[in-house]
């Protein structure tokens, strides 16, 4: 398995972490993803160990607390082999601030986090989104205590415009505190939207990218093609609304470009998915989910081959869409806005 470096820190990273958001499937949004209990959590994670995925990760919001929870009880005796992630921001309780990123609520956080996960430390806390009501000093100073006690390793955010995420990391330069390293975002091969503007930052600030759900919200499994119905067993039934939208003919296009490459290289399209992801700029880690042991197999294989550049740019090509402004005109200008991955005409 290769490590990477996790942006400008120190921290090497394994390409591929296990989330766990599958674990527990506490409401009705979760079990749309999966219900793993501990014992099926144990033999997950012995897979991924095994594989060489020592990083895992999770949020207290998922699944209300349960994810960490079993995970904590899955990973017992394990911990200090393991790298583990966790968020907090959204809603955790009816109270005005059981939610956000202030001073109380995030201490509270961590704190619930710890006891949840059966640890005294947690190797990256991330903000699961943007709060626009505290202020990015009150944040950060929160966060940088948390790394000096010992209590987090590095820090991290989730969901961040660029300008939020830019705003942070020049407070955290202007007091000399802990800034964020790592940026876990959403990107796929039928959603770029990451490379507009969230790529160049991080490639010019030094940030890693840790990728989530990097098959498209469950699109990109192989099981969704051209006048087919969705698979039995499918996050698109219940949860759709709820993630990213994507155009069906262009989705269809993309898995025909998939289908090509699959064909070419013996895989899977789920594993070429993945593998793309691999080759782009500032990715540090993908993080891959699973059901069942079986689905993990073949989604840790999806880091056992390179694919060519050829095969890269059929996929850039194929997935590529006109963006928004202002970049479809930074596009023209080429010359002096050079992309951070080629444009495939």
């Amino acid at each position: 398995m290769e490590y990477r470096l996790l942006g400008r820190s120190g921290l090497k990273v394994p390409v591929l972490c296990f989330g766990v958001a599958t674990f527990g499937g506490g409401t009705e949004f979760f079990r749309a993803w999966g219900a793993t209990d501990v014992e099926e959590a144990k033999r997950l994670i012995g897979l991924c160990l095994d594989a060489g995925v020592n990083f895992f990760d999770t949020a207290d919001v998922y699944s209300n607390g349960l994810s960490e929870q079993i995970l904590g009880k899955a990973i017992e005796g394990k911990r200090h082999d393991l790298l583990i992630s966790t968020k907090a921001t959204f809603p955790m309780g009816k109270g005005p601030n059981d939610m956000g990123s202030s001073r109380f609520h995030l201490i509270n956080s961590v704190e619930a986090s710890l006891k949840r996960l059966g640890t005294d430390y947690i190797d990256i806390y991330h903000l699961h989104g943007f709060d626009a009501l505290t202020p990015v000093e009150e944040a950060l100073d929160t966060l940088n205590t948390l790394v000096r006690s010992g209590k987090v390793r590095y820090i991290a955010c989730s969901n961040f415009s660029g300008w939020h995420l830019m705003k942070s990391l020049a407070v955290s330069e202007r007091y000399g505190w802990a800034r964020y390293v790592g940026y876990q975002g959403y990107y796929s091969l039928v959603g770029r939207e990451y490379e507009w503007e969230l790529m160049p930052l991080a490639l010019d600030q030094g940030v890693g990218t840790l990728v989530w759900s990097p098959l498209g919200w469950g699109r990109l499994t192989g099981k969704i093609r051209r006048g087919a119905p969705l698979p039995e067993t499918s996050r698109l039934h219940k949860a759709s609304a709820e993630g990213p939208q994507v155009d069906d003919e262009y989705l269809y296009d993309v898995v025909d470009a998939l289908d090509a490459v699959a064909k070419e290289t013996g895989r899977s399209v789920p594993q070429v998915a993945l593998n793309w992801l691999l080759q782009r700029p500032t990715v540090s880690s993908v993080i891959i989910g699973a059901r069942n042991e079986e689905q993990l197999k073949q989604n840790l294989a999806a880091a056992d081959f390179t694919l060519t550049a050829a095969q890269v740019a059929a996929l850039d090509k194929a997935s590529d869409r006109p963006p928004v402004y202002p970049y479809w005109h930074q596009r023209q200008f080429a010359v002096r806005n050079p992309p951070p991955v080629p444009i495939e005409k």
